[in-house]
């Protein structure tokens, strides 16, 4: 079985909800400090400030996305969102490129990285 792919939008997005769930932890981590009245107000500050970096965070990858190119998935046939020259499909995680120079090539990452498009410029 090879690597399972996912899709950058999807990983930003779970991240942005941990982010949601880590903060509400961390308030009721607070919570069991009810008597010290100054280490609860950390834990319950930390928390929001962990729940408002991921409205940021979702509003930043919304605002992403609106620019992404749209494509139709030729494994499971459904509209999916590219971001950056390799992605995997928002559905069946399929490799995908636009990238004429990357079809048949094995699916990497790396490909999206600045870094690896100045080498490949520099060897043409």
């Amino acid at each position: 079985m090879g690597v399972k792919y996912s899709n950058k939008i999807n990983k930003i997005r779970t991240f942005a909800l941990s982010l949601v769930f880590i903060g509400f932890g961390i308030m009721y981590v607070g919570l069991l400090f009810k008597e010290t009245m100054w280490l609860m107000s950390i834990f319950m500050i930390l928390g929001l400030l962990s729940v408002c970096l991921s409205t940021v965070v979702y509003f930043w990858i919304g605002m992403l996305s609106t620019k992404t190119i749209k494509v139709a998935c030729p494994n499971c046939g459904k509209p999916t969102k590219l971001l950056g020259r390799v992605d995997a499909c928002m559905h069946c995680n399929e490799p995908l490129t636009l990238d004429k120079d990357l079809e048949g090539k094995e699916f990497d990452e790396r490909y999206n990285s600045k870094r690896y498009q100045k080498n490949t410029e520099n060897q043409k």
